[in-house]
């Protein structure tokens, strides 16, 4: 059977309120969105309010990411299986009771664990809504909605400073986190009414000792990142934790390489355009969160602007993000200098981006906005163009898998960037404040301060640990970019094809040759999903 009859066969019936149904998912995708960024404009408030330390603040951050990104594989593979409508729901409802739990905690302790909850809520949602959205287009349409559905992803991470400084002007900081209750809500309703049940009848069956050993073996790592500047280094409870999460992590890669249906199939680290596309999914993520964990500490406590305006002023690297990605700008940078360039030429503006910020932002907001600027126009030439390289090396059928290691990839990234940069942050600061008070946080370190002097000192100590902090992103994306390039560049001369990631097609899309009549499966940009293969059933149109 040819490619084209495959498609035709297997072309999902046109549901009359599919446009309907993506404005729910969308809404649903940025709920969940807005949660991995609207935290940072409230540092200051939850270190007042919950007399919270920096490294209880990382923690409410990674305690959403790191659940999130262990379960994404899981969640995808149980939404196939049981079906996504149901799952769709499911993520919903833990999504809208864990944010009631973090709108009320009373201590770190308590965010910390609402936050984690929410995680496992954002883990099912993030993959059932593009596989929701793959079952509802045929591919005369697939495209333009996942474009829909991709953009939504920057306009949630330049939203959600917006939005979280606009609450925090009028209400407590436990209201950025109750406003997800109606939305919740509301997307129950509108899903449970207007969405199809759709599933595989052969879906691959949850590895969940797989989801539950990365988990734990990536908390930690991270654990032992966060821990290393208070505790020291070669701690026995650094060093103990690191080596805890070392040994999770290789059961995990034996359990993956033995188990039938693996979360993760480590044979796709032997093609070198599946590692390099990973190394840059990874620092590009890394470089993003990380410097917007550490910018709006600087907007806030070194520039003294308050949320909102710290919010507004880490807008433009979404803005410009989102601009270029709907002018295309990544398709065509792809067709002129292939993959590997693109990769190559986003990764040193991102990693140019970083270093602007550092050097140049440091008395003023002039420098930071070319900085998010440059940081934008790199991530828009990057993030499409390492989507397409992971979706290329992997065969068609497991196309979904591809697309939920991507957004794994991306989520461990986010972490891994607010730990080691904060990592980076509190150790340059406790070597330039004196121990006693640069083991605290800056306003528990100027609050103890004796005189406006040594309050100016601690502040300039503050502002130069940023500076280093955002130079050690800026090597670390830099280096991995070029060294993605290179291992893509190699596979595409060791194994030319009309398929590799050199050749021309559309950033965002998977770009897999439809072999065997297999449909192609979509995969943009920090997005996960499920496979929609010829065994998917569909049912329940309202």
């Amino acid at each position: 059977m040819t490619a084209t009859a495959a498609e035709h066969r297997t072309a999902p019936a046109r549901h009359p309120q599919r446009w309907l149904i993506l404005g729910v998912i969308c809404l649903a995708q940025l709920t969940v969105l807005l949660d991995n960024t609207v935290l940072s404009v409230a540092i200051p408030s939850l270190t007042r309010e919950l007399h919270a330390s920096t490294a209880d603040i990382q923690w409410m951050i990674n305690a959403y990411s790191l659940v999130q990104s262990g379960l994404l594989l899981t969640a995808g593979n149980a939404a196939d299986r049981y079906g996504r409508k149901k799952l769709l729901i499911v993520g919903l409802v833990l999504f809208g009771i864990g944010s009631l739990a973090a709108g009320l905690a009373q201590t770190s302790g308590q965010l910390i664990a609402a936050r984690a909850g929410m995680g496992v809520g954002g883990a099912l949602l993030i993959t059932t809504t593009l596989a929701v959205v793959v079952q509802l287009f045929d591919d005369t349409e697939r495209v333009k909605a996942i474009g829909i559905w991709s953009t939504v992803n920057s306009l949630g991470f330049a939203a959600g400073p917006l939005i979280g400084g606009a609450m925090l002007d009028h209400f407590w900081w436990g209201a950025i986190f109750l406003i997800n209750i109606p939305v919740a809500v509301l997307g129950v309703i509108a899903v449970a009414t207007l969405v199809p049940e759709s599933k595989s009848k052969e879906g691959d069956r949850p590895d969940l000792l797989g989801a539950l050993l990365s988990t734990i073996g990536m908390t930690a790592v991270v654990y032992a990142i966060i821990s290393g500047p208070d505790h020291g280094w070669l701690s026995g409870q650094v060093l103990l934790s690191a080596s805890v999460g070392l040994v999770v992590l290789g059961l995990f890669v034996l359990w993956e390489l033995r188990v039938p249906y693996p979360m993760l199939d480590m044979h796709f680290f032997r093609d070198q355009r599946f590692i390099g596309a990973v190394a840059g999914a990874v620092l590009v993520a890394f470089g993003m969160t990380g410097s917007l964990f550490l910018l709006t500490q600087h907007l806030q406590f070194v520039l003294g602007y308050g949320p909102l305006d710290a919010g507004l002023r880490t807008a433009p690297l979404a803005v410009s993000v989102i601009v270029l990605n709907l002018a295309g700008v990544g398709a065509l940078a792809v067709r002129k200098l292939g993959t590997p360039g693109t990769i190559a030429l986003g990764m040193v503006l991102v990693s140019a981006g970083l270093a602007a910020i550092a050097l140049l932002g440091a008395h003023g907001y002039g420098g930071m906005l070319l900085g998010l600027v440059v940081m934008g126009a790199g991530v828009a030439l990057s993030m499409p163009a390492m989507a397409n390289a992971i979706m290329s090396a992997i065969p068609p059928e497991k196309a979904g898998v591809g697309a939920g290691i991507n957004g794994t990839l991306a989520e461990f990234g986010n972490g891994l960037g607010v730990a080691v940069l904060g990592a980076v942050l509190n150790s340059r600061f406790a070597a330039l404040v004196p121990a006693a008070v640069g083991a605290a946080s800056l306003p528990a370190a100027l609050a103890a301060a004796d005189g406006d002097a040594e309050r100016l000192s601690i502040s300039d100590a503050f502002a130069s640990s940023l500076e280093t902090s955002q130079l050690v992103g800026a090597v670390a994306v830099l280096a991995g970019g070029l060294l993605a390039a290179l291992l893509l560049r190699r596979a595409e001369r060791a194994n030319p094809s009309p398929g590799s990631p050199g050749s021309p097609g559309s950033p965002g899309t998977s770009g897999t040759p439809r072999t065997s009549g297999t449909p192609e499966s979509p995969g943009t940009p920090g997005s996960v999903g499920s496979q929609g293969s010829p065994s998917d059933s569909v049912s329940g149109a309202a």
